[in-house]
This record gives structure tokens, sequence and C-alpha cells, in this order.
């Protein structure tokens, strides 16, 4: 006689990965640190377990306004995580997600589960806790690998900016050096940037002028069938 099966006991949370970036600094991403067990005092990414009646979508937003107080301005599912005994407490399958936010126009603010926010250089992150150095290794992966196709960096941009932002964007989140006249030859083949007349003074160089992202433009030009390409 076959045994009764064992009914599962699995709780469902959800994690985000957001990124964010500062004129000429490294790649930031966004942590907050624990007040409770397990790894209370820990930093982590912002998250939790996601409600009876609620959507996963909404979980994630949720968890981002009450850890850290902010909406992304950008942000998708990124993986599904599910490694027995990676939550010493229960057996949780996280999912998760990716989120561009431009740091200057969010203000942190931990509340909920949270003690602090704050950003960290992708390059001097501290010890975090769970599997959630694992999420990040992937996600950064997924972030180098998107923002070659699809314009998704915009999102981290101020909304008018000179051109050498957008290229010291592209360097610091590939992490390598780009061939500079290429680079903007191609991106401003595509007529997804729009000249403003504004200008930014930088060094003892002549101001640059400022340019803001043709959503709509792209938005269109998808619809037709363009791939966005950088390299």
């Amino acid at each position: 006689m076959e045994s009764p099966k064992k009914l599962q006991d699995i709780k469902v949370a959800v994690d985000a990965v957001i990124f964010g970036y500062f004129d000429k600094k490294d790649l930031q991403i966004l942590l907050i640190k624990r007040n409770i067990e397990p790894f209370k005092g820990g930093w982590a990414l912002p998250g939790g377990l996601v409600l009876d009646d609620e959507n996963l979508d909404d979980a994630v937003k949720r968890e981002l306004h009450e850890e850290a107080g902010i909406k992304p301005d950008f942000l998708e599912q990124l993986y599904t995580f599910g490694n027995v005994g990676r939550d010493p407490r229960n057996r949780v399958v996280s999912v998760a997600y990716l989120g561009l936010v431009n740091p200057s126009y969010h203000e942190l603010f931990a509340d909920s589960d949270a003690d602090d926010a704050q950003w960290f250089s992708v390059n001097k992150l501290p010890s975090v806790a769970f599997d959630h150095k694992a999420i990040i290794e992937i996600a950064l992966k997924r972030l180098r690998t998107k923002i070659q196709y699809q314009p998704i960096g915009f999102n981290l941009l101020n909304e008018e900016f000179p051109f050498s932002d957008l290229e010291n964007l592209y360097k610091t989140i590939i992490g390598q050096e780009i061939d500079r006249r290429n680079f903007r030859k191609k991106i401003m083949s595509y007529g997804l940037l729009n000249e403003t007349n504004n200008v930014k003074k930088e060094g003892s160089g002549r101001p640059g002028k400022l340019f803001t992202f043709n959503q709509e433009k792209y938005k269109e030009l998808e619809e037709q069938g363009f791939y966005f390409e950088i390299k």
C-alpha cells in the first residue's frame, strides 16, 4: 500500500536587485539592513514573503516601498531561486526581480523589517544574507547583456544628460572600454536622442549639449521590428 503523499509546505517570496548609477561612479546596488532573524543586522536584498491575496509584481513593489521607500523606473522578473535550505526558517522559493532607478530622484527610507537602506558599489559589496550573492551575480550578468540590445540604461540617467554621461554609463555597466566614435555614431543613427537647448560645462573643455531620450520614438521603432544594438 502506497503511503500518503506529503502535502507541500512551500512559501513564496520576492527579492529585488535594484541597480542605480551616480554620475562617473561605479554601478550601485541597493541593500537593506535586516532587523529580524535570521541574519539580523546583516545586509540583504530588499524583499519578503508574498501575501496570500497578492500578485508577484505587487508584492515586490510593496516590499521596495516598505523597506527602502522607492519605486523603480524599470522592473522585470529575473529568475526563480528554490534550492532547499536557501532560507533556514522554511522551504522558500523566491522570484527575483531586476530593477533600475536613478538615485537622484529617490530618497531612501528604511521601514518595515529594515533598519537601514544604502547604495553599495558592485565592486565593494558587503557580505549578504541567504543566497543573495548568487542572485546579484545573475542580475549583473543579465543587466550587462540586456543593456546592449535594449536601451534600459536611460532609466539610470537624469532626464537631460550630456552624451559623455551615456558613454560613461555603458562603459561602467559593461565593465570595459568602448569605441567612443562608433558608439556615438550608432546611438545617434537610431534617432532616439532629442537635442535640447541646454548645455553642461565639464572641466576645461567647451560646454556639452544636453540630450533627452525619446521613449515614444523607441516604442514606435520597436513596433516596426527595430532591434537596438550597440555592438
